[in-house]
């Protein structure tokens, strides 16, 4: 597409705006007539035609479609955290060519060699952009499920106040990498926000303590020490024990019960409250 073609284009959609933007939304499904998608339909139109009216129009990584780039983001962003799918996503913008092609026609049927030229080139400019498009809405629904992951992994480890000073971490569940970490958080968090001075660490839920997990565990009971928090580790099953023999994982430095009840009970007796 010379840079005439592409200014004559630009000039088109200008004029034509409002009659693209109702053509544009009649080519997609019913369901996706949304108010939300009538929103995004003028202002990309609008910085379509202003990038092609800018010298470096033929690549959409250019700063000419900054503009355009920045409402896409914005469809994505915004469809993602709707629910809506990627098929739908590209729908919406794919679908934008259909009135484009109908105005091309109307303006170039004389001339149908210029018609073939100029559709193709608008047409592989919407396609980079349809990219464009896939990718940040791939990116922004990552983005969601990662924080709803954490989310989630926040409200599986919530830390209980049993006393003035005494907190408890009751674990359920596989102890992995990510969680580990989300765990001390919490728990560090709590200890600051509470002024705790006992901690209990109940994994009594916790299928199974390998290296790995005794390593999170401990990781875990020397960070609250140095939150100034003494740390009871309860719930070591018989076959957890033995797990923990075998391996060779050294507890030595950390005091354990067998349940959450005794465990409690000992923080009451060392702030002097049990009978």
């Amino acid at each position: 597409m010379t840079k005439d073609d592409a200014f004559q284009l630009a000039g088109l959609v200008r004029e034509n705006m409002a009659a693209m933007c109702a053509d544009w939304q009649m080519a997609q499904p019913a369901g996706a007539r949304t108010e939300r998608a009538r929103a995004h339909c003028e202002p990309f139109l609008q910085a379509y035609a202003d990038a092609l009216s800018s010298s470096d129009f033929a690549h959409t990584d250019g700063r000419a479609w900054d503009d355009a780039r920045r409402v896409l983001d914005e469809v994505s962003a915004s469809r993602a955290s709707a629910g809506s799918s990627s098929t739908a996503t590209a729908t919406f913008i794919f679908s934008v060519k259909q009135p484009l092609f109908a105005l091309l026609r109307a303006r170039f049927d004389a001339d149908p060699a210029r018609l073939a030229s100029v559709s193709w080139a608008a047409g592989s400019l919407i396609d980079q952009l349809g990219l464009y498009t896939l990718e940040t809405f791939q990116k922004s629904r990552d983005r969601i499920v990662a924080r709803q992951q954490r989310e989630l992994l926040e409200l599986s480890t919530p830390v209980l106040s049993l006393w003035k000073g005494i907190i408890a971490l009751p674990l359920i569940g596989t102890l992995d990498s990510e969680r580990a970490q989300v765990v001390m958080e919490n728990l560090l968090d709590r200890i600051v926000a509470s002024g705790a001075h006992t901690a209990i660490i109940d994994i009594t839920g916790v299928p199974t303590v390998d290296t790995l997990v005794a390593q999170h565990l401990l990781k875990t009971i020397a960070a609250a020490r140095l939150m100034g928090a003494h740390c009871i580790l309860s719930g070591i099953r018989p076959q957890i024990a033995q797990t923990i023999i075998h391996l060779g994982i050294d507890l030595d430095t950390v005091v354990t019960k067998a349940t959450l009840a005794d465990a409690f009970l000992l923080a009451l007796g060392e702030t002097g409250l049990a009978a």
